[in-house]
């Protein structure tokens, strides 16, 4: 019905690699698949091998959960789009889903494939939505850093140079003009 490639991590895969649920869900194990590194793995590529392989009206869903996490949703294929490259934002792990390691075995990371009514998916593709914001967070980080070092406090407030984003920007840009590869640090 459908494949998967990890791009730079992996040749096509089809549903097999993934253990069916049932005749609409499917599940890849990374802790299994990829090790400890899941986490280290930011894309994927899904495709239908034919317009015949997915029922009519209906979509594809992809889903990650880092362990301990609910699924979160990436994006979708369907017969309109029958391939997509996905950013795969995998959740903090943890939280209330959190199981102790005496009750049963440690849970893993996974990817989880749906089939699904299109309308009941998200409108926008999440996964690179977020990847949007910790990008800007990150940015944003350095800001913060860079006007930090130019902070003195006034009555309780902090007061930086009237020019600070200016010069910021200057040095951004100059930084970025040296050394192509920094900004290869603020990408998720």
């Amino acid at each position: 019905m459908f494949g998967v490639v990890f791009p730079n991590r992996s040749f096509p895969m089809d549903a097999s690699s993934f253990t069916q649920i049932d005749s609409t869900h499917w599940i890849l194990d990374m802790t299994l698949f990829l090790g400890e590194g899941y986490e280290q793995v930011k894309e994927m590529c899904i495709f239908l091998l034919n317009e015949l392989s997915l029922p009519s009206g209906s979509a594809l869903a992809v889903y990650v959960q880092s362990p301990g996490s609910p699924f979160q949703y990436c994006g979708a294929v369907h017969t309109a789009c029958p391939s997509a490259v996905l950013a795969l934002l995998w959740p903090k792990p943890g939280g209330q889903m959190q199981i102790l390691a005496s009750e049963s075995p440690p849970p893993t990371a996974k990817i989880g494939i749906s089939i699904e009514d299109p309308t009941t998916l998200p409108a926008l593709n999440m996964g690179q939505y977020h990847h949007i914001e910790e990008l800007a967070m990150k940015v944003g980080e350095n800001l913060f850093n860079f006007m930090q070092s130019f902070c003195t406090t006034e009555g309780g407030k902090l007061v930086v140079p009237m020019d600070i984003l200016e010069r910021w920007f200057k040095k951004f840009q100059e930084r970025t003009k040296r050394d192509p590869e920094y900004l290869k640090q603020f990408s998720v």
